[in-house]
């Protein structure tokens, strides 16, 4: 469901673009390089929710949970947060230290982020896919998630212009023609979309809750597939309201290289 909502002026600084209607939310878990090698044996890692192409940030909360998992084990990577800035906004970081080959997930499970403009709150649960050393197996695994998008094309190593397909899970199930929106991360702000409509691109999954998506431009695509809870959380005012699960992915797709 894109967000093509009118903003009250109390919220326009943060949420509105020039048309007056607002963009899509991402959570952000956007590592330093999705592929490590001899050259870099470490990992700097930010987490972030914010307005990817728009470059707006949130204030973020530190999370409820962060962690990596390879070849089943989970990892708790929360103590290791600091506190940093990500478009001007509280943000989190931290480095990972890679020490041997594979294929690490890392996910983010934020604190419940209350959207007035929506009347709802928002829990993105926030992926990213990291392969080490050469290993390449494993990419496909999904991690647990309440709601996820497990990668059908092999989240590194691709090439502008790619094809992405992903399928969504909700609880481990495929979830029938999930409406999954689309924002490319304009990190450094030089791209300028040619109406409101370019900032978020939409899809839907089919029958079988899986999507296609050709990526044009080089860089971080995030991909994030949004679902309605069957529970409630209470707003500020202690008003039960609904919550919107988004399940997020981010993927790094690199230009051709000249010799």
């Amino acid at each position: 469901m894109i967000r093509k909502i009118i903003m009250t002026s109390c919220v326009t600084g943060l949420l509105l673009g020039a048309s007056g209607q607002a963009e899509a939310h991402f959570g952000m878990v956007i590592p330093s390089e999705n592929i490590v090698t001899q050259k870099k044996k470490s990992v700097e890692l930010f987490l972030s929710f914010s307005h990817p192409f728009e470059n707006i940030g949130m204030e973020m909360t530190k999370p409820e949970e962060f962690y990596v998992i390879k070849d089943g084990k989970r990892t708790d990577l929360l103590p290791l947060l600091k506190e940093t800035k990500v478009m001007d906004h509280k943000a989190w970081q931290t480095t990972y230290q890679v020490k041997r080959p594979g294929v690490y997930h890392f996910a983010m499970e934020p604190v419940p982020y209350w959207e007035p403009a929506e009347d709802l709150s928002i829990i993105h649960y926030t992926k990213t896919i990291v392969a080490a050393f050469g290993a390449d197996e494993g990419w496909d695994d999904p991690m647990g998630l309440p709601t996820e998008i497990v990668p059908m094309l092999r989240p590194f190593g691709n090439y502008a212009g790619n094809s992405f397909s992903g399928k969504v899970l909700m609880n481990g199930k495929l979830v029938p023609h999930a409406e999954v929106e689309v924002e490319f991360y304009n990190q450094d702000g030089s791209l300028v979309a040619p109406s409101d409509y370019h900032v978020t691109q939409v899809i839907k999954a089919d029958a079988n809750g899986i999507f296609t998506f050709a990526c044009p431009k080089g860089g971080w695509w995030g991909f994030s597939a949004l679902n309605e809870a069957d529970y409630t959380l209470k707003n500020p005012q202690g008003e039960a309201k609904g919550v919107e699960l988004g399940a997020v992915l981010w993927i790094y797709l690199d230009e051709y290289q000249s010799k």
